[in-house]
């Protein structure tokens, strides 16, 4: 069977201090990313998280921009030493059968940055916090934070029971800084209030893991393939992963999805599985081999990024759709973004919310063009084979947005001949 199964039994644990220059709450990319550097910077970095590593969690498939992150951390030839099968393009199937030819990111800039990887979680993110270890982070994975502690407005700590001790004793910690990394927990954002749902993308999401499914041959065998369904209903992805493992996950409005009579999980997804002939295809030699996930209702924002003596990063911050694996690369940028306003602050000795969150204009610019972006894929009457067919000029804006380089000048002038485009949020 696939490990999907969360690992209970925490390692060893370093002593923790009673202050720190930064806590991060959370161990995943973002908040590894953010300590990394931070460690690196010279500061002192604690880095608290809930669950013993590898833990499961879906999100495999990382987009070219992600390279430049994982350079500056160091980790450009741990992953060409990997198991990690090689993404080298991302191919488009339209009404459950008509498929385009792949796109190859190499085409449009022939640098090694251009070839990515395709990852399980599990062990890419545990390569990511014993990095951030490695660079001088102290790192608590048995640490389940139950607050922040703040003196009058200004984050001043946290509040942490440490799981693995036998007495299970709740301990405080003090710091110059908070940074909230907890993923779509979204601690902060949901305790302060300042989360918010997008209503125009109430998506939902039956995936699992399938061994032996058809693979194409040569330098397609690790492309990332996204198939709608016919009437484009639904969509699947299908991303490779090592030991002839595929990752292919069903995407739809909730109220199509999970609506009434759809029965279970791996009902919904035999009903989809049958409207899209492509996937069929490649998956008729397969075996299932994990259960049946379901996640819904997942996009969302938050009104205010950060605060005096705390800021937010990753999905901690916002998180879109899985459509066209942003996620990861956003938890990246958001933690590098952060780390260098928050060693800023600290050489500066200013912790307020204008200083920490100095970035994050720039950050939500990028953000919404991607959210701009997925408006596009779920509107029913649109098409971005139509429209580069009428505005070719604005073919490599498309191909910027694809591959992640949305922070680069100009590239949104796209939206600005398509206009808005509303998605169906049932479709």
């Amino acid at each position: 069977m696939f490990q999907t199964k969360v690992a209970t039994e925490f390692g060893p644990q370093p002593q923790l201090d009673e202050d720190y220059d930064v806590i991060v709450v959370g161990g995943g990319p973002a908040g590894s990313t953010a300590g990394a550097l931070l460690a690196e910077y010279g500061h002192r970095v604690v880095i608290l998280e809930r669950s013993a590593f590898p833990r499961f969690h879906v999100g495999e498939s990382l987009i070219p921009e992600t390279y430049w992150s994982l350079k500056r951390l160091g980790l450009i030839e741990k992953l060409k030493q990997s198991e990690f099968p090689k993404k080298y393009s991302v191919q488009f199937v339209s009404d459950g059968h008509k498929e385009s030819a792949p796109f190859y990111f190499d085409e449009y800039n022939p640098h090694e940055c251009s070839q990515t990887w395709q990852v399980v979680r599990g062990d890419f993110d545990r390569m990511l916090l014993e990095n951030a270890e490695e660079k001088g982070a102290t790192v608590r994975s048995d640490a389940h934070v139950l607050e922040v502690n703040f003196d009058e407005s200004r984050a001043a700590g946290v509040r942490v029971k440490l799981q693995s001790e036998s007495d299970q004793p709740v301990v405080e910690l003090r710091a110059k800084v908070v940074i909230d990394a907890t993923g779509q927990t979204a601690f902060l954002s949901n305790r302060l209030g300042v989360k918010q749902a997008d209503h125009r993308l109430r998506k939902g999401t039956v995936w699992s893991y399938f061994k032996g499914a058809l693979r194409d041959p040569g330098k397609d065998e690790g492309a990332t393939i996204i198939l709608q369904t016919e009437g484009k209903k639904s969509w699947f992805w299908y991303i490779p992963l090592p030991d002839d493992i595929v990752s292919v996950g069903c995407t739809a409005g909730m109220g199509y999805l999970f609506g009434k009579d759809r029965g279970t999980a791996e009902d919904i997804f035999a009903a989809e599985l049958a409207r899209c002939p492509a996937m069929q295809r490649r998956l008729s030699p397969a075996k299932r081999c994990a259960e049946f996930f379901t996640t819904k209702d997942f996009s969302y924002s938050s009104s205010q990024g950060a605060g005096d003596g705390w800021v937010l990063i990753g999905d901690a911050y916002s998180f879109i759709d899985p459509v066209y694996s942003t996620g990861v690369f956003l938890a990246f940028k958001s933690g590098e973004f952060a780390a260098d306003a928050v060693h800023n602050a600290i050489e500066r000795r200013d912790f307020s919310a204008e200083r920490l969150g100095a970035w994050q204009e720039q950050y939500c610019t990028g953000v919404e063009l991607f959210r701009k972006l997925v408006y596009a894929f779920y509107a029913p009457d649109f098409s971005f084979g139509k429209f580069l067919k009428q505005h070719p000029q604005y073919r490599s804006n498309l191909v910027d947005m694809l591959i992640g380089d949305v922070f680069k000048p100009r590239v949104g002038e796209i939206f600005d001949e398509m206009g808005e485009v509303f998605p169906d949020t049932d479709s």
